[in-house]
C-alpha cells in the first residue's frame, strides 16, 4: 500500500510516499518520492495556499505513481489538546476541532487543517488519519502537567503542559526497550530527542509521565533558535520597560535566542567546531547546553523510579558524538559511563553505547517519525474500515 505523509507548516507543506505492507511491515527501500512545497503565501512565490501547493505536489506523484493510486494519506499536527489522545481517523468535525485548537499552536494547526482540507476536496475518498505531537504525553499524572498558576487558567483556557516530539519520543522508546530485551510495559527510561528543538521525556511502564516542552515547544532544554526555560519575570520586565512589546518577546525567544542568541549560529555542528576552535561563546553555549540537559536526565531518573536506559535521538542525538560526551560526562555521579569509540561510531541501526559495567545503558536510536506516521495511519484506517486488511 501506498501511504502519503504530509507535515504541514505555517508557509510550508513536506511530504512522503512511502510503501507499507498490510501487516504494517516496509520493504528495503519504503520512500518512494519526497519533496518540499516552502514559501506558501508569500508574495511571489506562486504558490497562495495549502491547496496550491498540493496541486504542486500532485504533480510531482503523477510522475512516480505510473497509475497506481495512494491508499491513505496521515498527516502530522502539532496541538491535539485535550481531546487527541490518539491518531485519529479524519473527519470534518476532526478538522474543525484541530482548527479551535490553533490558540494553542497558531503557526501549526491552521497549516495542518489547510492540509487537512486540501486533501480532502482533491481526493475526497482518500481515507486520512491525524498523528498529534501531544498524544503520547496525555499519560502524564496531574502533578507533572499542571502549573502553579490560578486554577481558572486551566479549567477555562486549558493552560497546561502538553509536551511535543511524541511520535519520535513512542517510536524510540518501543525500539530501546526492544534493543535491550525489555517489555515495554515495564521499561523506564530518558528519552532525549536533540534537534533544532529538543525534549526530554521520562518513561515510565513504557509510557510518559514528564517532559521538557510545555504549553508550546518553547521550555525545558536549549534549542537551536529557542530559549527554553527562563525566568517568566525577565519577559514582564523587559515588556514593561519598552523594549520589547509581546509580539517581538514572542519572536525573541523562539527564533533569536538558544545556541543562535548566545553564538550567533544555530547549527550544533558549526557551535561544536567554534568551541574546539576556541570560540569562547560556543564554550560557554555548550557548557549551557549539556548542564541543562543532565540536570533533565538527572532529574527524570528520579520521576521513573530509576531509569533503565537513557537514549539519545534525532540529528543532534544520533549524529554529534561532542555533545553526546558532554552530556554523558556530567552524568557520571549516576554510574554512567560510555565506550568512547563506540560513541564515535556511526550507524543507523539502534546501539548501545555504555560500557558493561555502566550503572545505566546508554543508547543511540535513530527516530523516524515518517514511518511512524505512516504505520499509525494505516492502523487507523483498517481499524475503520476504511482500508481492507
Amino acid at each position: 500500500m501506498l501511504i502519503l505523509v504530509i507535515n504541514s507548516g505555517s508557509s510550508s507543506l513536506k511530504y512522503q510516499l512511502r510503501e507499507v505492507a498490510a501487516d504494517g511491515t516496509e520493504p528495503a527501500e519504503p520512500v518512494v518520492a519526497q519533496g518540499l512545497v516552502e514559501r506558501i503565501g508569500v508574495p511571489g512565490s506562486g504558490v497562495d495556499n495549502h491547496a496550491e501547493a498540493l496541486e504542486q505536489i500532485d504533480a510531482e506523484l503523477e510522475q512516480v505513481l505510473q497509475g497506481r493510486t495512494i491508499d491513505a494519506a496521515g498527516h502530522r499536527v502539532v496541538h491535539g489538546g485535550e481531546r487527541f489522545k490518539a491518531p485519529t481517523l479524519v473527519t470534518m468535525e476532526v478538522i474543525r476541532a484541530i482548527e479551535r485548537l490553533a490558540p494553542l499552536a497558531p503557526l501549526h494547526n491552521p497549516a495542518a487543517a489547510q492540509g487537512l482540507r486540501a486533501i480532502a476536496e482533491k481526493w475526497p475518498d482518500m481515507p486520512q488519519a491525524v498523528v498529534f505531537d501531544t498524544s503520547f504525553h496525555q499519560s502524564m499524572p496531574e502533578e507533572a502537567w499542571r502549573y502553579a498558576l490560578p486554577d481558572a487558567l486551566y479549567t477555562e483556557n486549558g493552560i497546561r503542559r502538553y509536551g511535543f516530539h511524541g511520535t519520535s519520543h513512542d517510536l524510540v522508546t518501543g525500539i530501546a526497550a526492544e534493543t535491550l530485551g525489555i517489555q515495554r510495559a515495564e521499561f523506564n527510561a530518558v528519552i532525549l530527542h536533540l534537534g533544532n528543538g529538543a525534549s526530554a521525556t521520562a518513561i515510565r511502564g513504557g509510557a510518559s509521565v514528564d517532559t521538557s516542552m510545555g504549553y508550546t515547544p518553547l521550555a525545558g532544554l536549549v534549542m537551536g533558535t529557542r530559549s527554553g526555560d527562563v525566568d517568566p519575570s525577565i519577559i514582564t520586565h523587559l515588556i514593561r520597560n519598552g523594549a520589547y512589546d509581546a509580539e517581538q518577546m514572542d519572536r525573541m525567544l523562539n527564533k533569536e535566542s538558544g545556541l543562535l542568541g548566545m553564538t550567533g549560529n544555530a547549527d550544533m555542528r558549526q557551535v561544536i567546531d567554534s568551541a574546539h576552535a576556541g570560540h569562547r561563546r560556543s564554550r560557554t553555549a555548550l557548557k549551557v547546553a549539556s548542564y541543562r540537559l543532565a540536570k533533565y536526565v538527572g532529574g527524570y531518573h528520579v520521576a521513573v523510579g530509576g531509569a533503565q536506559a537513557v537514549v539519545f535521538t534525532a540529528g543532534i542525538g544520533e549524529n554529534s558524538a561532542p555533545f553526546r560526551s558532554a552530556v554523558l560526562d556530567r552524568l557520571e555521579p549516576l554510574g554512567i559511563a560510555y565506550d568512547a569509540e563506540a560513541n564515535l561510531e556511526r550507524s543507523e541501526a539502534a546501539r548501545v553505547i555504555s560500557t558493561e559495567d555502566s550503572a545505566i545503558p546508554v543508547l543511540v536510536v535513530p527516530t523516524n517519525e515518517e514511518m511512524a506516521i505512516a504505520q499509525l495511519t494505516l492502523t487507523v484506517a483498517q481499524d475503520h474500515g476504511a482500508l481492507e486488511r
